[in-house]
């Protein structure tokens, strides 16, 4: 037949071989490509990262540690924030991504992890590891060195627990003050610790039989009355200075009767009957409101002297407590004010009552209930607010 002659030719016998293979070669090419993928044949073997323990141990060291109360947090806190003043040393670009990341989330556990991370990235960074390892070394030293003591020696006396939970039942008296004469409360409670702690040795004996058991506040003596200790010729000057318009002193027409004696007005809880109406409402065993606007006017009163002899001394909350402590006749106007006052000893180290109010006023303590006010001096609120406990009744003939 004519296509066994066709076929028997080279020309066309070798064309249609090699066709015929190279199918058959591809066809069994396709085959076994889909019994390889078909059995996971092609998979490659792959391989654990050469820091997989270091990422398991990181997953695991957060999953336990950040479990825990708030003071560890805090701690942890102060730790990010030296590892990423460390890092910026080195590089900054990466320390301010991490920064502000924990400025926007404040989460202690990303931070943590971002920056162990930069650590392992930096592993063979021979400065940066070694200035690492010197930060380790300095927070074990200081780890060493640390106490649950507070920095000021005077707070870790036992009488100073009992003075802060006094001052808690105090607030609605200092608040109900710090409102109606416009001045920040705990501007009032600065000049208000120089006088008691300086009780703390000096009638110690009285405070552990009366202030402690009771957690109350000392209303002073025979001499000065509340809990700021305020003489009674210093409240008639306060008193007066609120009505006398050419007084250096004088605060306006809206503070002139805050200070007016309620006739009705039952002063009835104080050391004696024949102490006049002024001292009985400063003496109160119970209820300080009268104190802490004394106080509170006073120091507002000493604001406006200085500021019309041209000095500004509103962030100055321990020159307020020095004048306190030595009265109108001390308050001279200048421009470099000297902070000072009584001296005292507590447990044997001295003290003076400017110094204490300085200590307190910025140590941060019992701010949740006194808070640093960004104007420490505003318009008085009128009328006078009256606060829970404050009953009036009519005086007993």
């Amino acid at each position: 037949m004519w296509i066994q002659r066709l076929y028997a030719k080279r020309w066309v016998k070798i064309p249609y071989l090699i066709a015929l293979y190279s199918f058959a070669i591809y066809g069994a090419f396709l085959a076994a490509v889909y019994l390889a993928m078909k059995f996971k044949l092609t998979q490659e073997a792959g391989q654990l990262d050469a820091n997989n323990r270091y990422f398991q141990s990181m997953h695991d060291k957060y999953n336990q540690d950040f479990r825990v109360d708030s003071t560890y947090l805090v701690k942890k806190r102060f730790e990010v924030l030296d590892r990423v003043l460390l890092l910026n040393d080195f590089y900054p670009y990466n320390a301010r991504y991490i920064m502000n990341s924990f400025k926007d989330h404040g989460d202690e556990i990303l931070a943590s992890k971002m920056l162990d991370a930069v650590d392992l990235s930096l592993k063979d960074d021979r400065s940066y590891q070694d200035a690492i390892k010197q930060l380790k070394i300095e927070k074990q030293k200081h780890k060493e060195k640390v106490t649950g003591l507070s920095a000021y020696d005077w707070m870790n006396v036992a009488e100073w627990k009992y003075f802060r939970e006094a001052l808690r039942k105090d607030k609605p008296y200092i608040d109900s003050a710090a409102k109606v004469a416009g001045v920040e409360a705990r501007t009032i409670v600065a000049a208000l610790v120089g006088e008691q702690v300086r009780l703390f040795n000096s009638r110690r004996e009285r405070f552990k039989e009366y202030i402690a058991p009771l957690k109350s506040l000392s209303v002073g003596t025979m001499m000065s009355f509340g809990p700021t200790g305020i003489k009674e010729n210093t409240a008639m000057k306060i008193e007066r200075y609120l009505k006398d318009s050419t007084s250096v002193y004088y605060l306006g027409r809206e503070y002139q009767h805050l200070l007016d004696f309620d006739s009705t007005a039952n002063y009835g809880h104080v050391v004696s009957d024949t102490m006049s109406l002024r001292v009985k409402r400063l003496a109160q065993y119970t209820d300080h409101y009268y104190s802490f606007l004394y106080t509170a006017l006073f120091i507002k009163q000493i604001k406006m002297q200085w500021e019309r002899a041209g000095f500004r001394i509103d962030e100055r909350p321990e020159i307020f407590a020095s004048l306190f402590n030595l009265g109108y006749q001390k308050s001279k106007p200048k421009k470099n004010p000297g902070v000072g006052g009584s001296v005292f000893k507590v447990h044997d180290k001295e003290y003076t009552f400017g110094g204490v109010a300085f200590d307190f006023y910025y140590s941060g303590e019992l701010s949740d209930l006194f808070p640093y006010q960004k104007k420490k001096f505003v318009a008085p609120k009128i009328p006078l607010p009256k606060v829970a406990s404050e009953v009036e009744e009519p005086l007993n003939p």
